[in-house]
């Protein structure tokens, strides 16, 4: 079992930068795949990036290709989201997920937090 639970969300204007935490609980978090997604008013959620268990391996929606960054610590069971250059059309819930398979699907990803609020004004 992981729980999961996001930090660094709010209010940032357009070209801002914001940094994305999601803390886990547990031991094993170095076993699991991580990965962003977010869910946009009206919208479903969908796919942001994604991180293998070593880092060795990342995955970004092409929305997000060259402005996000998704990195890991395994020593302190933390996994960020980097956003930079954000636009109005990022404003969403961003939600981090922990899964024992890699991939850029919902179903690949079994535990899920809560999710943290990113708003950027234009």
């Amino acid at each position: 079992q992981v729980q999961l639970g996001e930090s660094g969300g709010g209010l940032v204007q357009a070209g801002g930068s914001l940094r994305l935490s999601c803390a886990a609980s547990g031991r094993t978090f170095s076993a699991y795949a991580m990965a962003w997604f977010r869910q946009a008013p009206g919208k479903e959620r969908m796919f942001v990036a994604a991180i293998s268990w070593n880092g060795r391996v990342t995955d970004y929606a092409d929305s997000v290709k060259g402005r996000f960054t998704i990195s890991r610590d395994n020593a302190k069971n933390t996994v960020y989201l980097q956003m930079n250059s954000l636009s109005p059309e990022d404003t969403a819930v961003y939600y981090c997920a922990a899964g024992t398979y890699y991939g850029t699907f919902e179903r690949d990803y079994d535990y899920w937090g809560q999710g943290t609020q990113v708003t950027v004004s234009s």
